[in-house]
């Protein structure tokens, strides 16, 4: 039973409710009715409906906001739209709201929602005869101009909506009888993430009262596993991930089985939503992030053929919203349990990146048939669907990869093909498939070859949503790497003045290291103001050489480490290239060029310096430069970060304009990188690496603010790493005849 699940089921564990609820969960999973063997590819050939998107919409006192958000709608191209509704609403702003979609012809989902505290006290008599009286109400004043009612609201979740399981049955048995005096399609019960026993459950006790809905609503949510492609860890534990494969595909397939065990042929998405806290929690671009996700979501969905509709929720809210609401900068309510109300004013609203995504969406998929996706490997999507007029592939990688679209497709194809990014604009020069949807589409009647064995570039990752730059692959037949440059044309002057056979010819600045590599300056080529810094090996010990023979080139992995710090808000020189051997191994012909981060100094510098006795160094006491580096330290790991050489020369610190310090890791090759949790063994191992300088007074310190910021102390066991990387490095230097 999933979190907060026997308080649900409510006082008693012994009424009928719950004997039936637990019995139908137990047979679903003990009679094989869970199909966990259901494939986590989507089947081919089924049609898109052509009313799939829908969306959850309110407005605001202001009579303006109805003009508004009215206005939106016929930009999205939708005319399916969900509108909550609840004790009150018929005497504020929601009835004046529901009336103009209704008079605009707008397909509308009621969804009549109990209040919290009202639901509490159901199955009480006086609850329960407000509950009768205001459905009667509503749906006698405007049931027969409704596309569907929906009764529920989040059930699974008491903390948020309040019912126990006796409340909720007793909710819904007096709905129903109302709604279908009305001959309205009913949809319910509106199951919060994917928790398909809570389905299970709820039908079978609505069977059982003669009362299954005519539509199954949940709100699948996959914010958990951060990308909507990927198996969920959550269910069935990470050792469990590649067995269970329960992707968002086969999670809806599942839940539509159920649907169709209990008699209900329909499964809709009533809400679905990215919130941008949860995006901001790893990665800073959450804006053009949540239109990523929700034309990811919305492909994989109409892919699977599970679901005939998707509500997105909601169109304006500051938190969530594709449109931002600036009257309510919180947003802290839970608006899949109740999204009453937007704040305003109207002239205030602000479109984001994810509407454009939407309209998009909206505009080019519904209506089409699925032809299945046409890649077998993970980390790259390639979906093909077909209309009357066109055939379209959806391309995209997981997050910060990179295929080559050369890679997927043949040159004649990309040259006919019509490509348009996710929000319908034309990019300039598309190259690579990246974790932003593009959309290729040529002549219903033109084949198409897809090379299904195309995979993302291993190793590589870019960061696209760094304003200033596209990326431009490069290769010949002896040399491959990727320019960031501002157009085609830019591209190509670093191209020619960078490239390995060229690079040598540039005077250089100076000599920065010599050692396992060479690192050296040079004028940027192309711009008068830029320094370029380049780096290459040149020495690899006998066991790093036999190693690195079935490893992507140390450019590629140092191109890639910067380029993942960057999206993930941690900051590094600026990439601009890298150039590796094509063919072969090429352990010391491989060059990473990014720019050169000038008039900084090094944690090492500080460190060194308070170790040596110093009370200041740059201005600051030791207490003082922690102000600074500990919250850095802890964003580094909370944001997935695993450094593996956090030597104190590898952070390098400047000050801003207003005199605040700001951090940048350099040598990013070794980084490792996730979107789950850094274990407390690999946070520890970073930073011994990084005190090994400062004395133990100072170690002290750091660790105590650090542990303490995630909830820890520095105990003896957490002291065990550095004793012990002290004692190797104390080795090391006697090997080298240092004392």
């Amino acid at each position: 039973m999933p979190a907060g699940g026997f308080r649900f089921l409510g006082q008693s564990a012994w009424n009928w409710e719950t004997r039936g609820f637990l019995r139908a969960c137990v047979g679903h999973v003990l009679l094989g009715h869970q199909p966990f063997e259901a494939n986590h590819r989507p089947p081919a050939d089924h049609r898109v409906p052509a009313d799939f998107c829908g969306i959850c919409v309110a407005s605001a006192a202001d009579a303006d906001s109805d003009d508004y958000v009215i206005a939106r709608l016929r930009e999205l191209g939708i005319t399916q739209v969900r509108v909550d509704y609840t004790y009150g609403s018929e005497s504020n702003h929601v009835d004046r709201f529901l009336n103009a979609l209704l008079d605009a012809d707008f397909a509308v989902l009621l969804h009549l929602v109990q209040p919290k505290d009202a639901a509490e006290q159901m199955p009480g008599d006086a609850a329960q005869a407000r509950w009768r009286s205001f459905v009667a109400d509503v749906l006698g004043r405007y049931g027969p101009r409704l596309d569907a009612v929906e009764f529920g609201s989040t059930v699974n979740r008491r903390r948020w909506a309040g019912y126990s399981l006796p409340g909720f049955v007793a909710a819904w048995g007096s709905a129903f009888d109302a709604a279908r005096r009305h001959d309205l399609t009913i949809c319910g019960p509106n199951v919060t993430d994917f928790e398909p026993l809570y389905t299970v459950g709820l039908l079978h006790l609505m069977r059982r009262s003669g009362r299954v809905p005519d539509v199954c609503t949940d709100n699948l949510f996959v914010e958990r596993v951060i990308e909507p492609e990927v198996y969920d860890p959550h269910v069935g534990g990470r050792l469990l991930t590649g067995v269970l494969k329960l992707n968002l595909v086969k999670k809806a397939r599942q839940l539509r089985h159920a649907a169709e065990r209990y008699g209900v042929g329909a499964l809709w998405n009533s809400y679905v939503s990215w919130t941008h806290p949860r995006i901001a929690r790893k990665l800073p671009n959450v804006e053009a992030k949540q239109a990523d996700y929700l034309t990811r979501y919305l492909v994989l969905t109409a892919a699977s053929g599970a679901m005939e509709r998707v509500y997105w929720g909601p169109l304006i809210s500051s938190r969530e919203g594709l449109i931002d609401d600036p009257g309510n900068p919180d947003g802290t309510e839970e608006l899949v349990t109740f999204y009453g109300t937007v704040h305003g004013p109207a002239d205030s609203y602000r479109p984001r990146a994810a509407f454009a995504a939407l309209a998009q969406f909206n505009a080019v998929i519904p209506g089409s048939r699925y032809a299945g996706r046409l890649v077998s490997g993970d980390g790259l999507e390639v979906h093909a669907f077909e209309s009357d007029t066109h055939l379209t592939h959806v391309v995209w990688t997981r997050n910060g990869a990179a295929a080559f679209l050369t890679d997927i497709y043949a040159a004649t194809d990309l040259a006919a093909a019509q490509i348009l990014a996710q929000d319908g604009a034309c990019p300039p020069e598309p190259r690579l498939a990246t974790e932003a949807p593009l959309y290729l589409r040529w002549p219903a009647s033109r084949p198409v070859e897809v090379n299904e064995s195309a995979r993302p570039v291993p190793a590589l990752a870019v960061n696209l949503h760094e304003p200033g730059g596209t990326y431009f692959p490069y290769r010949d037949a002896d040399w491959q790497g990727l320019v960031i440059a501002r157009d085609a044309a830019h591209a190509e002057q670093l191209i020619d003045a960078l490239h390995p056979a060229r690079v040598a010819e540039l005077p250089r600045g100076g000599l920065l290291r010599k050692a396992r590599n060479a690192i050296w300056t040079v004028q940027d080529p192309v711009d008068a103001h830029r320094q370029l810094a380049i780096k290459q090996p040149i020495k690899l010990r006998i066991n790093k050489r036999l190693i690195e023979r079935f490893r992507p080139s140390k450019a590629r992995r140092s191109f890639s480490g910067a380029c993942q710090l960057l999206r993930r808000g941690i900051d590094s020189p600026r990439p601009v290239a890298y150039f590796e051997r094509a063919q072969g191994a090429g352990l010391t012909e491989n060059w990473y060029i990014c720019e050169y981060q000038t008039g900084s100094r090094s944690v090492r510098d500080y460190f060194t310096a308070y170790a040596a006795g110093e009370e200041r160094y740059d201005g600051l006491t030791l207490n003082e430069f922690l102000d600074a580096l500990v919250p850095w330290l802890v964003t580094l790991h909370r944001v997935g970060v695993v450094f593996r050489d956090l030597s104190g020369g590898n952070v390098l610190v400047r000050r801003t304009d207003d005199g605040t310090l700001a951090f940048s890791l350099i040598d990013t090759a070794r980084a490792r990188f996730t979107d789950g949790r850094v274990s407390m063994p690999k946070r520890l191992s970073d930073l011994k690496r990084l005190c090994h300088k400062l004395h133990w007074e100072g170690r002290r310190e750091l660790m105590e603010r650090y542990l303490a910021a995630v909830g820890r102390t520095f105990s003896p066991l957490y002291r065990v790493p550095f004793y012990l990387y002290d004692l190797k490095a104390g080795l090391k230097r006697r090997a080298r005849g240092r004392f």
